[in-house]
């Protein structure tokens, strides 16, 4: 079976990988020079099964309009005359009920368990290196309504198989004794000893090298411009070349994987997917003194923020900016993130040789991301991950590949489409139209 894989991303390569692994013939599709360009290009590095709680929940109304009008709001919207981002925060708010919340949740820690143990089991298979670190992910808090406020997201994923356990702040100080610095501010956390951390770029940079050597092809400097269906199926890929000469794919099957980008090209042939680009920062910066600087993956959930060890450099990552497909650096942001981790870990890093960078998250209302076929027999989708794209890739990948195989995939997850192999429909949330 030939497969188009639309995106080079750590989803789509994850995808091409365990396609190629089923026997298909699999030829990757992307418009940048190399793979993990755009949004894999600098995320917050966590493998974090335990950032299951989505944004859309019972408190973030009120959190929202509290943030109004803030230029460092963790999560800030630019309201803008565009149909698609209103329709979008009417679909969000719906979801922040606290039945919806506890659905996604479970979702979310299905699909994270499973990817989890599928990527350990890539690494145990492939040796792939990526600056791993297998320390476990620890929540802190320093606001004590925002601690006490984790404790029930912390219980839900327990139920769901998700070890995240409550701590207190001197046990957090133990788990990463860099907080010592910022003891005073800390009022507990929660730690996932099975969470892990490391490079998406480099991981999926290393694994579309794995894939090339199988015979994987990948097309890139080429920019898709259009699906073109006949009936109910895809007839083909549109494309133009590096030279902006007019290509033509087909292939018996097709994987959406663009990210943000995967709404625009579905909508012509009546797919309306609910994803907006939410833009997210990073800031990543040398390590200065060792012995201040964190070794355990952590998560800073007042502010939105994420941070890791990739061997000798610090990655601060988070926030979220509503704002279409504007990917413009906001100064004030950036030294918004290095004030808060100077405040946490002084004279950790070297802040004058920090890099910053911004990508689109592909967020849905729910945070769950569409995964599944749609209603043209060829077109599946494997997009909409949001802010656990990374966490997600190998689930994700695994689980289309055996959809598209005809199989019935390990995972019991709410996926997109018709039931196959016997699997039950999944339940209402986003719909596809037409």
């Amino acid at each position: 079976m030939r497969v188009n894989v639309l995106g080079a991303g750590v989803v789509g390569v994850a995808c091409a990988w365990f396609l190629n692994r089923l026997g298909c013939e699999v030829t990757v599709i992307d418009r940048r020079p190399q793979a993990a360009c755009e949004t894999s290009f600098a995320n917050g590095g966590q493998i974090s099964v335990s950032h299951a709680e989505p944004w859309a929940n019972p408190s973030a109304p009120l959190k929202l309009l509290r943030w109004l009008g803030r230029r460092d709001a963790p999560l800030r919207f630019h309201l803008r005359a565009d149909l698609h981002q209103w329709l979008w925060s009417l679909a969000f708010l719906r979801q922040c009920t606290p039945a919806r919340a506890r659905h996604n949740i479970e979702q979310l820690v299905r699909l994270g368990l499973y990817s989890r143990a599928t990527l350990q089991a890539l690494r145990r298979d492939t040796g792939i290196a990526y600056e791993a670190r297998t320390r476990g992910i620890l929540h802190f808090y320093t606001d004590a309504a925002e601690f006490e406020a984790a404790h029930e997201p912390a219980r839900l994923m327990r139920e769901f198989g998700c070890d995240r356990r409550i701590v207190s702040a001197d046990e957090a100080v133990a788990i990463e004794p860099a907080l010592r610095l910022a003891r005073s501010r800390l009022v507990g956390g929660t730690y996932t000893e099975a969470d892990e951390s490391g490079d998406a770029r480099r991981f999926t940079r290393e694994l579309a090298a794995l894939c090339r050597a199988q015979g994987v092809r990948f097309l890139m400097n080429h920019t898709i411009t259009a699906l073109r269906a006949a009936g109910d199926r895809l007839e083909h890929v549109e494309a133009t070349d590096e030279e902006g000469r007019y290509v033509r794919l087909a292939a018996d099957c097709h994987v959406l994987a663009l990210g943000s980008f995967s709404a625009r090209l579905a909508a012509p042939l009546g797919l309306r997917l609910d994803i907006y680009p939410a833009k997210g920062y990073s800031v990543t910066m040398p390590v200065l003194d060792a012995s201040r600087a964190h070794e355990v993956s952590l998560t800073d959930d007042e502010h939105k923020l994420v941070f890791s060890r990739l061997g000798d450099r610090l990655r601060i990552a988070g926030t979220a900016e509503l704002a279409g497909y504007d990917r413009s650096l906001d100064r004030e942001r950036c030294a918004a993130i290095v004030r808060r981790f100077e405040a946490l870990f002084p004279g950790a890093a070297d802040t004058a040789r920090a890099e910053f960078w911004s990508g689109l998250r592909p967020t849905t209302p729910s945070n769950l991301p569409y995964l599944g076929a749609t209603r043209y027999a060829n077109l599946f989708l494997n997009t909409g991950h949001g802010t656990l794209g990374w966490t997600h890739a190998c689930g994700s990948g695994k689980a289309l590949a055996d959809l598209i195989a005809g199989r019935r995939p390990e995972v019991d997850f709410a996926f997109t489409g018709p039931a196959r192999q016997g699997m039950r429909p999944a339940p209402a949330r986003e719909t596809i139209a037409g």
